[in-house]
């Protein structure tokens, strides 16, 4: 049971995510649980980095393994900024900003090796950066967020189902 919790769950976590980081911009989501949503992505992360090592010390695996320590890193850095008094929009930005890079990097790399349709992995990647761009260069102008996220969350959703349907053949 675990281990396909491991698969499989990043094809729901991925869009989860993105959802929830939509909603917040939009004031759905309170920032108390913005902050503890960070605080249990976190403990999943590091989780998720310990016990996976064993099964993900080569190839594309290994780069995917990297980028989720990368972005319990990451992760750790939005949590402070939250916990910050006023809130750090410094460290948010680079959270949030890491977690629309990191995953761009693992789309190529997998593309690469796999032999994946492009659209699933390359073009995943120019979803993500180009949703990361959108949203930074809007400077919190509404259009451009909500474009900017759209695009992050619909090219990595796009990319990590198609890696969670292939996980077996790298």
């Amino acid at each position: 049971m675990f281990q396909r919790v491991r698969a499989n769950g990043p094809a729901l976590f991925v869009p989860l995510a993105w959802v929830v980081v939509g909603a917040a911009h939009a004031e759905y989501v309170s920032f108390q649980a913005l902050t503890i949503a960070h605080g249990v992505m976190a403990i999943i992360l590091a989780g998720f980095v310990v016990f996976s090592w064993s099964d993900m010390r080569s190839g594309a695996l290994r780069t995917w393994w990297i980028i989720v320590a990368i972005g319990f890193i990451v992760t750790v850095i939005g949590l402070f900024g939250l916990l910050s008094t006023p809130p750090n929009r410094g460290l948010l930005s680079i959270s949030l900003g890491g977690w629309m890079l990191l995953p761009a990097i693992g789309f190529i790399d997998t593309g690469r090796r796999s032999g994946a349709v492009p659209i699933t992995t390359f073009g995943a990647a120019v979803s993500s950066i180009a949703g990361m761009v959108l949203y930074f260069i809007g400077n919190g102008e509404l259009t451009f967020t909500f474009a900017g996220l759209a695009l992050v969350g619909v090219g990595q959703t796009i990319g990590i189902v198609d890696a969670v349907i292939r996980y077996q053949i790298w």
